[in-house]
């Protein structure tokens, strides 16, 4: 009796280390009895009986899924290779073992798919200029079909678009046109505003006795520092009326009498 004793005690310390395992806290354990689901073991120590219960753990941590590069046409019929970058994590452990086989590969062909429909579904300008409203779109989409399987899609992220070579010229083409578009537009507002500066400018010297006399001769002033040039400008008619005087013509002829 003694050795029947000490020979189970032996079995079970040999057997129950192999019956208690550890679920970490960023794992889920699903655990089956007799090959039906029982529970979903927490984080910690847990008791599993060899061959009546079995379990499979499940990482609960947010995924980075690379959706590779899928050819796809828009809407405008232009040909684009997309690919994406896809962020879930798993939310109920049970469903993603027992709803679908490999919730891994099942979650990044759902994607594939998707982003392909989505594509076809807008035009090369919106897709370029609507990135993030498209992801979003995607993203709900997968969100909504991966809900069964226990899984939650935060984010999805549209990595790199690239275009043929024929309409990437295209693009390049019609890119500087716009900026020369805008260049000619940004001088026609530069020269009615200028014209603009002028005309006040001409319409406080005309309100200023003398403003325009002064301005003449500060603008040959700056002129005559170059000795190459020749200047010939115009004497004002107020100079001229002067000597219509009569003061003008006698002081002229005392000048000239002097000199005889």
């Amino acid at each position: 009796m003694e050795v029947f004793i000490v020979t189970l005690v032996i079995i079970l310390l040999c057997v129950l280390p192999g019956c208690i395992v550890q679920v970490n806290q960023y794992e889920r354990g699903v655990l089956f009895s007799r090959g039906k689901f029982k529970k979903v073991l927490k984080p910690g120590w847990n008791f599993v009986i060899p061959i009546f219960q079995s379990y499979k753990k499940v990482d609960i941590r947010t995924k980075a899924d690379d959706v590779p590069a899928q050819e796809a046409i828009t809407k405008d019929n232009v040909s684009v290779k997309i690919n994406a970058v896809l962020y879930y994590k798993i939310f109920d452990a049970s469903k993603a073992i027992l709803e679908v086989e490999n919730y891994y590969y099942a979650t990044g062909q759902l994607a594939q798919t998707t982003m392909r429909n989505a594509v076809g579904s807008v035009t090369l300008d919106e897709l370029l200029g609507e990135r993030e409203k498209i992801s979003a779109q995607i993203c709900k989409i997968i969100d909504e079909l991966t809900d069964p399987w226990g899984i939650k899609v935060e984010n999805v992220e549209l990595k790199d678009i690239s275009l043929p070579d024929e309409m990437q010229r295209v693009i390049a083409k019609v890119a500087e046109a716009e900026r020369e578009k805008q260049a000619v537009i940004t001088k026609a507002v530069g020269e009615v505003e200028a014209s603009k500066n002028l005309a006040e400018a001409a319409e406080n010297m005309a309100s200023v006795p003398g403003a325009l006399h002064l301005r003449t001769l500060s603008t040959i002033n700056d002129v005559s520092s170059d000795q190459s040039n020749t200047i010939i400008f115009a004497i004002p008619i107020e100079v001229l009326r002067a000597f219509e005087g009569s003061k003008v013509k006698d002081i002229v002829s005392k000048v000239i009498d002097k000199k005889e």
